[in-house]
Order: structure tokens, then C-alpha cells, then sequence
């Protein structure tokens, strides 16, 4: 269920802390770990890193993301791949004849 318009998009205060000491186009990397917060126009051109659970994954912010959640663009979960032990003799046999 979406935020009602009245109260406006969520962004954690500390975040937009951060983004008002730093410029546009600076190198620095901003960490944190408010995924639930929402990309507005003031983001575009800084690097986050938005914790995952284990590590901070790096996230530029372009134009196009405005709008969404920084947990969005940083994934939770690593998939491995399917199939187990005879998946891994398939794509092993092709390779060596």
C-alpha cells in the first residue's frame, strides 16, 4: 500500500542530513541503512551505500530511480543457480569436448 500524498514521501531525516552538507558530483560515499527511504530529485548525482544485511552495496543515483526505495537497487539475497549436481555435469561436459 503506497504513503498517503498528505504526509508526502518517506526519507529518513539523517540521509537528507548527509546529502545537504555534501555536493553534487562528489565522490564521497553516503552509508545507510534506511532502505525504506525514497529517492527524490535531491539525490540524483551521489553514491550510497545501502546496507544489505551483510555489506554495504554501492548505488549510484540517476534520474530514472527517483521515486523508488534505495533497498530496491540492492539485493538481499544471492541466487546460486538451479539445478545441483546434475545441472553441474551438463555445463561441464560440453566445455571439455
Amino acid at each position: 500500500m503506497a504513503r498517503s500524498l498528505k504526509k508526502g514521501p518517506y526519507v529518513h531525516p539523517k540521509l537528507l542530513k548527509k546529502i545537504g552538507k555534501l555536493k553534487v558530483g562528489d565522490r564521497t560515499i553516503i552509508k545507510t541503512w534506511a532502505r525504506s527511504s525514497t529517492i527524490t530529485p535531491e539525490m540524483v548525482g551521489f553514491t550510497f551505500g545501502v546496507h544489505n544485511g551483510k555489506d554495504f552495496i554501492q548505488v549510484r543515483v540517476i534520474e530514472n530511480m527517483v521515486g523508488h526505495k534505495l533497498g530496491e537497487f540492492s539485493p538481499t539475497r544471492k541466487f546460486v543457480r538451479h539445478g545441483g549436481k546434475l545441472q553441474k555435469e551438463a555445463e561441464q561436459q560440453p566445455a571439455t569436448t
